[in-house]
């Protein structure tokens, strides 16, 4: 009978504090590692040798590799062979249909030089079996007629022996493959073999582990329980009492036990996946067998820790000496972590089995950690850093005495050699190594006197083990160099047990290719940033942030605006792109400084769930930034273009005038203010119109805008519903219109900007789409369920990208259906500002109207398979729902909530069934789930798409790295985010000057207008050039132009009589400034000021007063209009001409 889990104290582990070392800097944190160094010179000089040691023995055994070891070694995962037969290996055995089976090999074996490898390896089955080729339990040796070109080579085993052959025996090979990585089918196979092992002195006992993908459904946690439970119960019969430490044990994958196991989750995690966890080691603890929580990503390391905490204090677990836990050494919080055990095992009076590995999902942490724009990785970057931490982590599980039993996994010759000289310095011989199935024996083989090994032993049916395991091979390649090298008598001893506190003491810092996240733009731009809801703190602080009502800046009058704008359209257009970036880019920096409040504003108004708030955020925070960079790309002066001589040819690029800029509703902070950063980085003054829905959004942006110095005049809000955007685009004087929105209303605003009389103004219309997904029989299940919750049911399916028509093929639909409505029971709906909620309300009473109207019809017409009830909400909420359609023609348009269509589909018909959604006319967004290129490629062949996106979701899209847009009735482009946005918004001016001898006009013509120059190393590398009674400036060494003569341009202080008389046209025109003014240029723009005194105050709030026309004595008397300059002295300056 499972006991009542018993309520405990407050916790006595420090979250904060844990979680404070969650992002830590890692070239600081390296620092503090090195200076800790866990070794001495003496320990690191004998450790270093034992090592050397090891690997020569290891390496002159007679029984040296497992398959695994020799096909790393043989194939790698850095090629494309190796790549091509792991692929083949994650997803071969789970197609259940022949003709996609044939494709996958094909396509797999064919991206190879598989002749390369033949004969190489001394592994029989990895020699023989170079093309993954077994039939009939026989090897298949390949006659002199098959070894060609590898595309050529299929063709001909396919004439020969005929697909269904072929197929068989690589089916036959993967499994083979699977029985490398995993013990046994089940517990009782895996005991069996396991014993065998034992005898055959290859292991001392297991830790079986019936790995698999995480839940995804409360049936799959139940399933899992019940296999833990059969698990626990089949070793502990078989234990013979020896105690936890000297018998076999079990290790649990909390993830499997519960469908939302994450910290936004941890009150339903504690009441429903805590007296699981309890009936699991209540049930070891009867037994006496170790049981293991593993470790999963750093995201949930803190929910693992207070999971562990309470089990631990657990009045039944009293005593048992059983409870483990496995850490991480490539996280850098690892050391605190265990401290806090220590602690923790103090308290309980019982040691606690510790499990240090490495860490297995690194690359999927680096990649988080950019996506999410978090300080920097939780992980170390740099495989010595993560070595070193090992080392100081047994340090500290040695130093902890009594209160842990350490448990060390690794297959690292030096590491195996620095926690035995560790345990002897420590006096500790209570303690075990650990290794994974199929690979390490030759390691521990060959140290002497033999180590107590465990082996973690994976336990399941090859079609879920293999691809899962392969995945993690995959996923965390870049860490697992060392088991390519170990036992390749290529690479010295001396490498492949190098020292790594010496590597890393000679290069202490984060690994090159990884800039913090922040900084994964380069120069051009900062990442932005955003609350981490894995951190408590972080999560409470915004649930507790109270949505601010912001001040009203809206203007009544449309037409008033346009008017306002209009005459402050010349002099913002006059700034330049510089100038005007600068603001745009301090916009973005206030956006994030302002986040906490615009997030619940957007929670409160928008009805966005916490998470959806804060990618908002960020979203307008990276258009600014984004569309900054761009200002001072295109906007920053003349483009030279290649001129024949005697003729200078350069392009310019200026505003057009003032945009209408229209927002909606579903995207009310970053759309809206996306809009505004392109029409205004453009040099285009702007009247904004958001949705009715959200105006106070829209009233907290623009009074940002005007707070960093925008002068109100450029930029007007206008409120109102669809008639005041009707007027504003009839409005004869504007110059464009950005607008997103539906298809209907961008079709209104089409004829009626060409039924004005006047200039033909561009439409930027960005609208909705009918998108779907394809998903073929190579697919991973859990994956196309995880992507296809996201895609069609986050922000409410209230997204123009979100996913409305899945496309399942026959052979596994059933499958992926169960599992995806199994999934949506787990779905929260509810409060947006609750961290816990997934899905908010819909936008309106009139939107959740037309939803209802939909399902309507569609249970007349086709079959809904599944709606969350939803009623006990009242309000504006509206359950998610899947129908099945019979036929794509029952659906035409695009239904704006959270209502997913499935159409099944013959894999023979693809090709058509593309060709139906094409013709529907829209072209936003397309997903395809798929093993095989051959297939993506034919699914985007067939639908034409603005955003196409391949085993991912199909909503996200990350501004400069996935430019959004589409095409036909989805927009008209060009995409936002993207490089031709801004050009779209601006006017190009191409100026064609003949400079040849006589042909100049006079100084005074005002047709040169150099605004922007260049940029230049060394203000002493410039000469100045009389060019048409202007002055051309150029890099020193620039020998392009030969027409006119040069004289140096000398460096002078303003009004020097002495540079004026040398120079008397240059002189009356320069003025010099430091660095530190040039930040502050765009606010004295606004203020009238033609330049900066380089005798002024440096300080931002200071230079206004020393802000003075640059004119001299001589242009004064002469009463002709000065051009002035303005010198940044800096090395990396820019020279600014300006009329």
């Amino acid at each position: 009978m499972q006991t009542a889990p018993t309520p405990h104290p407050s916790a006595t582990i420090d979250w904060d504090a844990l979680d404070a070392l969650k992002y830590q800097d890692e070239d600081i944190a390296v620092a503090k590692l090195l200076a800790d160094a866990p070794l001495d010179a003496a320990a690191r000089a004998s450790v270093n040798a034992e090592a050397r040691a090891l690997v020569e023995r290891a390496r002159g055994l007679k029984r040296r590799k497992g398959v695994m070891e020799s096909f790393l070694e043989e194939f790698g995962l850095s090629n494309a062979e190796g790549l091509a037969l792991m692929c083949l290996a994650e997803a071969l055995l789970r197609v259940p249909d022949a003709e996609t089976a044939d494709k996958l090999i094909a396509e797999k074996i064919s991206t190879g030089q598989w002749a390369a490898h033949l004969g190489k390896s001394d592994h029989w089955l990895v020699n023989a079996g170079t093309f993954g080729l077994m039939l009939t339990g026989r090897v298949v040796n390949l006659p002199d007629d098959l070894k060609g070109e590898a595309s050529e080579v299929v063709g001909k085993l396919v004439k020969r022996m005929g697909e269904p052959v072929v197929r068989a025996g690589a089916m036959q090979a993967m499994r083979i493959l699977g029985e490398q990585f995993v013990l046994g089918r089940n517990i009782q196979e895996g005991l069996k073999r396991g014993a065998s092992m034992v005898r055959q002195g290859l292991a001392r006992r297991y830790s079986f582990d019936m790995l698999g993908e995480g839940a995804r459904t409360n049936e799959d946690a139940e399933r899992y329980l019940v296999s833990y439970s059969n698990a626990i119960a089949v070793v502990g019969e078989n234990a013979g009492g020896l105690g936890p430490h000297a018998s076999n044990g079990v290790s649990v994958k909390l993830s499997a036990l519960h469908p939302r196991y994450e910290m936004r989750q941890e009150e339903s995690v504690m009441r429903e996946l805590y007296p699981r966890m309890l009936q699991l080691a209540e049930a070891a603890r009867k037994w006496n067998i170790g049981l293991s929580l593993d470790a999963e990503e750093a995201d949930r390391l803190v929910l693992q820790l207070k999971l562990f905490e309470k089990l631990a204090l657990e009045p039944s677990l009293k005593d048992w000496e059983g409870l483990g836990i496995v850490i991480q050494a490539y996280q850098k919080r690892t050391r605190a972590v265990i401290e806090r055990l220590v602690s923790l095992s103090r308290r309980r009076g019982a040691p606690i089995q510790t499990r240090l590995v490495k860490g297995a999902y690194w690359d999927g942490e680096v990649k988080r950690a950019q996506v999410m724009g978090r300080p920097d990785f939780p992980v170390w970057t740099t495989k010595a850093a993560t070595d070193v931490h090992y080392m100081a982590c047994a340090r500290d599980l040695f130093r902890a005495g009594d209160a842990i039993f350490p448990q060390f996994a690794t297959h690292n010759a030096h590491t195996v050699a620095a926690v035995r000289r560790m345990a002897s310095s420590a006096g500790r011989d209570k303690f075990e190594f650990q290794r994974l199935h199929g690979m390490g024996e030759a390691l521990y083989l060959a140290v002497d006197p033999p180590p107590q090994v465990r082996v973690y032993a994976p336990i399941g049916g090859h079609e879920d083990l293999l691809p899962y395991l392969v995945r993690r091979l995959l996923e965390n390649g870049a860490n697992t160099s060392f088991v390519h090298s170990f036992l390749d008598d290529d690479v010295s001893p001396e490498i492949v047990a190098a020292d790594p506190i010496a590597t890393l003491e000679a290069n202490p810092h984060r690994h090159r290719r990884l800039p913090p996240p922040p900084q994964i733009f380069g120069a051009s731009r900062r990442n932005s940033g955003g609350p981490d809801l894995s951190i408590t703190a972080e999560r409470d602080g915004l649930a507790k942030t109270k949505a601010p009502t912001p001040e009203k800046v809206s203007v009544a009058d449309p037409e008033q605006a346009v008017t306002t704008a209009l005459k402050a359209y010349e002099r913002w257009n006059a700034l330049g792109g510089a100038e005007r970036a600068a603001i745009i880019r301090e916009m973005g920096d206030v956006l994030q400084k302002n986040e906490a409040t615009l997030i619940a504003l957007t929670a409160q108004e928008a009805g966005r769930n916490l998470q959806d708030s804060i990618d908002e955020v960020r979203e307008a925070v990276d258009f600014c930034r984004f569309y900054a960079a761009e200002a001072e790309r295109l906007f920053s002066g003349p483009r030279p273009l290649p001129s024949p001589a005697g003729e200078t040819d350069h392009l310019e690029m200026h505003g057009r005038g003032v945009f209408v800029c229209i927002s909606p509703w579903n995207f009310p902070l970053a759309i809206f203010t996306g809009q505004l950063a392109a029409a205004l980085a453009a040099g285009n003054t702007v009247v904004a119109k958001p949705a009715e829905q959200t105006p106070l959004i829209a009233e907290a942006a623009v009074k940002l805008f005007y707070d960093i110095g925008l002068p109100r005049e450029v930029l007007q809000l206008v409120q109102g519903d669809g008639a005041v955007g009707g007027k504003l685009v009839a409005d004869p004087r504007i110059a464009g219109v950005a607008f997103t929105g539906s298809t209907e209303v961008a079709r209104l605003i089409n004829r009626t900007l060409a039924a004005k009389d006047g200039p033909i103004v561009p439409l930027i219309a960005e609208t909705g789409g009918l998108n779907g997904m394809f998903v073929d029989t190579t697919a991973l299940k859990e994956q196309v369920v995880d992507d296809v919750c996201v895609s069609a049911f986050n922000s409410a399916g209230q997204r123009c990208s979100s996913l409305r028509i899945l496309f399942l093929p026959h052979d596994t639909a059933d499958g992926t259906i169960q599992t995806l409505t199994g999934a949506m029971d787990c779905l929260i709906v509810g409060d947006p500002s609750d961290p816990k909620t997934d899905i908010g309300p819909i936008i309106d009473a009139e939107a959740k109207a037309n939803l209802e109207k939909h399902m309507e019809r569609m249970k007349r017409e086709a079959k809904v398979l599944k709606q969350i009830d939803v009623s006990h909400l009242g309000g504006n909420f509206f359950g998610p729902a899947v129908i099945e359609l019979s036929s794509l023609d029952q659906i035409s348009r695009e239904v704006f909530g959270p209502i997913l269509h499935i159409v099944r589909y013959d894999p023979a018909d693809v090709s058509k069934i593309g060709a139906q959604l094409a013709a529907k006319g829209y072209g936003l967004t397309l997903g395809v789930h798929s093993r095989l290129e051959s297939f993506a490629l034919e699914v985007i062949a067939s639908v034409p798409a603005g955003n196409v996106y391949v085993n991912r979701t199909i909503v996200g899209a990350v501004v400069g790295v996935q430019p959004f847009g589409g095409s036909g009735l989805s927009g008209t482009g060009p995409k936002a985010g993207g490089p031709n946005y801004l050009p779209r918004f601006a006017e190009e001016r191409a100026v064609s000057n003949n400079i040849a001898a006589g042909a100049c006009p006079s100084a005074d013509d005002g047709d040169v207008r150099l605004r922007v120059l260049l940029s230049f190393s060394a203000p002493g590398g410039l000469t100045a050039r009389s060019i048409c009674g202007g002055l051309h400036f150029v890099r020193a060494g620039d020998h392009r132009r030969h027409d006119c003569d040069a004289e140096p341009l000398q460096r002078h202080a303003l009004g020097d009589d002495a540079s004026r008389a040398r120079n008397p046209n240059v002189a009356s025109r320069i003025c010099y400034v430091d660095a530190g003014q040039r930040a502050a240029l765009h606010q004295h723009r606004s203020r009238s000021c033609d330049v900066l005194d380089a005798r002024g105050d440096h300080a931002l709030g200071g230079v206004a007063k020393h802000c003075r026309p640059c004119a001299s004595a001589d242009a004064q008397a002469d009463q002709q209009p000065a051009r002035f300059a303005l010198l940044v002295d800096d090395p990396a300056a820019e020279l600014f001409f300006i009329r």
